[in-house]
C-alpha cells in the first residue's frame, strides 16, 4: 500500500492548461545540486527527470510564486537567488516539519485500508522504459497498469508519485551509482532484475557492413533513433561522446521512434539502415545485430509497494522470464552487480 503525504505547491500546466502540482521535495533536490554549482541539465540527471520536464516546472513555479528562484545566464549556467536561497530553506523546515506531524496519519491511513480488504483490487501504476520483458511480465502478473516511457521519465513520475514503480535501464555505472543514491534518499527499494544487450540493429546481411559507431558517419548510412530522455538515447549519446562524435554528423539523428520495436519496424520498411535498440529484437524480426553495450534494468518502487506480494510476485517473474530470452540474463542479487549501486 503506497501512501504518502508530501508536500507540492499547485502550478499551472504549461501544455494542458489547467492546475497541476510540484513536488517540493523534488524541487529541493534540484535547487540544491544547482546551488552546488550543477547545471539544470546535470540537476535533472541526478533527479531521474528530463531537463524539459524540470524546465517546465521551474518555470511554473516561478509563474505561480510570481517570482524567479533561479537565474539562467546563457554559457554560464544557473544559479539560485536570493529567494531561492530563502524556498530551499523553506521547503527543507517544511519537509521536517511534515514528517513529524503527517507520517502518523500515513501510517494510521494505511492499516485502515488493509483492514478493508481494498488493497486486493488495487492496480499499482507502473511507468517503465520499453521493454518486451517488462511487457510480457505485466500481462502475466495481473494488477498493474503498465505505461510506456523513457527511463528519465519513467522515475520522474514515480519521483513525484504519479506511479507506484518505475522501470529503467542504465548502461553506465557512474550514473547508475547517482541514481541509486538518489533514489534511496527518497526511502525508494531498487530492485536489479536483468543485464541485456544493446547495439545495433541493421537489415539483414548487413549490407553496408555496419560495425560500429563510427560507421554512422557515413552520409550514406539512414539512422533512426530514440527519443530524448530514454536509456538507450542518453546510451547513444555517451557512447558518441567517448568517440568525439558530434550528432550533427549522423544523418537522421534527430529521427525518432519511442520504442525498440518501433525503431525495426522502420529498418524493415526501409525508411532507416540502422538503429539503436536489444538483441532480441533484432533476432525476432530476422535482423542483424551488432552488440555495444550491457546495461542493467532496475525496478524501483515505495518501501510499502514493496512488501506487497504482487510486488514480490513481479520482480520474479521478470527475472524468470529474461533467462529465457536471447540477449537478456536475469540478476537477482546486488552483490551480482555492486560496482553498480
Amino acid at each position: 500500500m503506497q501512501i504518502q503525504v508530501r508536500p507540492s505547491i499547485t502550478t499551472v500546466n504549461p501544455r494542458l492548461g489547467g492546475e497541476d502540482s510540484v513536488d517540493l521535495l523534488w524541487l529541493s533536490a534540484i535547487l540544491k545540486d544547482i546551488k552546488a554549482g550543477s547545471s539544470l541539465i546535470e540537476a535533472a540527471k541526478k533527479a531521474g527527470t528530463s531537463y524539459r520536464g524540470a524546465w517546465e516546472k521551474l518555470n511554473s513555479v516561478e509563474d505561480a510564486l510570481l517570482t524567479p528562484i533561479i537565474i539562467r545566464t546563457k554559457g554560464h549556467g544557473s544559479k539560485l537567488t536570493s529567494f531561492g536561497e530563502f524556498f530551499l530553506k523553506f521547503i527543507d523546515d517544511l519537509r521536517d516539519s511534515n514528517q513529524q506531524y503527517v507520517k502518523p496519519y500515513q501510517e494510521i491511513l494505511a492499516k485502515k485500508i488493509g483492514e478493508l480488504g481494498i488493497e486486493n483490487d488495487r492496480r499499482w501504476r507502473f511507468a517503465s522504459s520499453s521493454d518486451a520483458i517488462i511487457q510480457q511480465s505485466v500481462s502475466e502478473v495481473k494488477g498493474f497498469d503498465l505505461k510506456i516511457a523513457g527511463s528519465s521519465e519513467a522515475l520522474e513520475k514515480l519521483l513525484n508519485n504519479e506511479a507506484d514503480l518505475a522501470g529503467y535501464h542504465v548502461s553506465d555505472k557512474k550514473r547508475s551509482k547517482v541514481i541509486h543514491s538518489h533514489l534511496s534518499k527518497n526511502d525508494l527499494q531498487i530492485y536489479p532484475v536483468m543485464k541485456r544487450i544493446q547495439g545495433l540493429i541493421v537489415k539483414k546481411g548487413n549490407p553496408l557492413g555496419i560495425q560500429s559507431i563510427a560507421d554512422l558517419t557515413n552520409p550514406k548510412v539512414r539512422f533512426i533513433n530514440r527519443q530524448t530522455g530514454s536509456g538507450t538515447r542518453l546510451l547513444l549519446d555517451s557512447l558518441l561522446k567517448d568517440e568525439a562524435i558530434s550528432p550533427s554528423e549522423i544523418n537522421g539523428y534527430d529521427h525518432e521512434e519511442f520504442t525498440h520495436t518501433a525503431i525495426s519496424n522502420a529498418i524493415l520498411a526501409g525508411k532507416a539502415d540502422v538503429g539503436i535498440g536489444v538483441k532480441n529484437i533484432a533476432l525476432e524480426n530476422g535482423l542483424n545485430f551488432i552488440p555495444l553495450k550491457d546495461e542493467i534494468f532496475f525496478v524501483a518502487m515505495k518501501k510499502d509497494v514493496a512488501t506487497q506480494s504482487i510486488a514480490k510476485k513481479l520482480i520474479k517473474k521478470i527475472r524468470s522470464n529474461s533467462e529465457a530470452m536471447p540477449g537478456y540474463k536475469a540478476v537477482s542479487l546486488n552483490s551480482q552487480i555492486i560496482s553498480w549501486i
